[in-house]
């Protein structure tokens, strides 16, 4: 790992808050991710699950936590297995965790090697009444691959049928929609790298330079800030490609006249930032790249203001459409003929803006969180509206990351990265 260590103490939260949700004699357990082949001997660079990591503050590979308090052992009520190391993995692979410093990192006293797993978990499930396993149930899941978790739950139901299975997801959505302020700090340390990133390319970007180009000065500049690297696939997207949601091909040259919208995040200790800046190939707007641009800066800063604690998501993105038709209105994008004779489930303005307007960020860039109850302090969310507009190969999308407050407007993790016109066309002059 890139970045500094973490204190145990924010993991000893986590758990915490999650074993207090469990039902009486329940036992929990959390796989690590695959380390995912490619062809050959290659592999893929390891990223830890979210929710392992989350609880344990664990990094590495083969790693497994069981959560049971109320265990009968006392030193079993939270229980670390990690892949045993030694001197020849030492020499092939590098420092691995040993049991003292996975307890170091971790706040778990409790440490065996992998291969005592199936006899001690096998003793703990006689024990307990349920099982929560961790199953991926985000809305945006995409299950074509079976993971390690996966192979663990089929194992484990086959060896285990009677007994009572429950899963941890529902509440992990829960606890990990609220950020401590240790997470925060860390979200805020992924955006600060992100801002030096934009920053660096805003000298960069003229006429010839082409978008991957623009993709390696962004991924110098937060390797050399202790980066895990870039949060999602960059898009750096020039002219036309601006108009295409998830465009991340970054080969196509920047043109005098283009703007490009460059949708990236660094990650840092594993959390996620998400920034999107749309700038002048020529370092300077034109009237209607400006009138387009503006009409999208304010809708992000309606619609910021509407993040406050109570709302509701789904209601949230129905008024920021609302917000988003007038700009359309006034660009004479669309009319009040197109408005009168809309679908209701397919409005006017969803001809230029498609897309949704927040999403949860935290460990993962689409972060977990209930969608159907009310927003509360301590949740983080983009914002990020567009207009799309592929007759005029112009689009346009801005997007900040942002930290919902008890009281007040949201507190904005990208306060300092440059977004208003003038500031850009000056840096991009200098």
């Amino acid at each position: 790992m890139k970045y500094t260590k973490i204190d145990s103490s924010l993991f000893i939260k986590n758990r915490q808050k999650f074993t207090a949700q469990l039902k009486p004699n329940s036992l929990a357990v959390f796989n690590s991710n695959d380390i995912f082949l490619t062809s050959a001997d290659s592999t893929l660079p390891f990223k830890q699950h979210s929710d392992i990591f989350y609880l344990s503050g664990i990094d590495q590979e083969e790693s497994i936590l069981v959560l049971f308090p109320d265990a009968k052992d006392g030193k079993h009520k939270e229980i670390l297995f990690l892949k045993e190391t030694s001197d020849l993995i030492k020499i092939w692979e590098g420092e691995k965790h040993t049991k003292q410093s996975a307890f170091e990192y971790s706040g778990i006293q409790t440490v065996y090697w992998l291969d005592e797993f199936e006899t001690v978990f096998e003793s703990l499930v006689k024990q307990a009444e349920n099982i929560y396993i961790n199953e991926n149930i985000h809305t945006r899941a995409n299950k074509e691959m079976q993971t390690r978790e996966d192979r663990f739950i089929a194992t484990c139901k086959a060896k285990f049928s009677a007994q009572n299975y429950e899963a941890s997801a529902p509440i992990l959505h829960s606890i990990r929609a609220i950020k401590e302020p240790e997470e925060i700090q860390l979200m805020q340390q992924a955006c600060n790298i992100t801002e030096k990133g934009f920053r660096r390319i805003l000298n960069f970007i003229k006429p010839g330079v082409h978008e991957y180009e623009i993709e390696a000065e962004l991924i110098y500049e937060f390797t050399r800030n202790r980066s895990g690297g870039f949060a999602y696939t960059p898009i750096i997207a020039s002219g036309s490609n601006a108009c295409v949601l998830h465009y991340i091909d970054n080969n196509q040259m920047c043109k005098n006249g283009d703007i490009i919208l460059m949708d990236f995040g660094a990650n840092y200790a594993n959390y996620c930032s998400d920034l999107t800046r749309c700038v002048p190939v020529s370092g300077c707007f034109t009237d209607r790249q400006k009138a387009v641009y503006n009409a999208v800066l304010h809708v992000k800063k309606e619609a910021t203001k509407l993040l406050v604690p109570g709302t509701i998501l789904s209601e949230y993105h129905k008024e920021v459409g609302l917000i988003m038709q007038d700009q359309l209105l006034s660009l004479g994008l669309i009319d009040k003929a197109d408005i009168q004779h809309q679908d209701a489930k397919h409005p006017a303005y969803r001809k230029y803006f498609m897309h949704g307007t927040s999403h949860f960020i935290g460990l993962d860039t689409h972060d977990v969180g209930h969608w159907d109850k009310p927003i509360e302090a301590g949740m983080c969310f983009t914002v990020e509206p567009g207009i799309y507009i592929l007759e005029e190969s112009l689009g346009i999308r801005l997007e900040d990351d942002v930290v919902v407050q008890a009281t007040g407007a949201p507190k904005n993790l990208m306060q300092n990265i440059p977004i208003e016109i003038e500031e850009i066309e000056d840096l991009m002059n200098g």
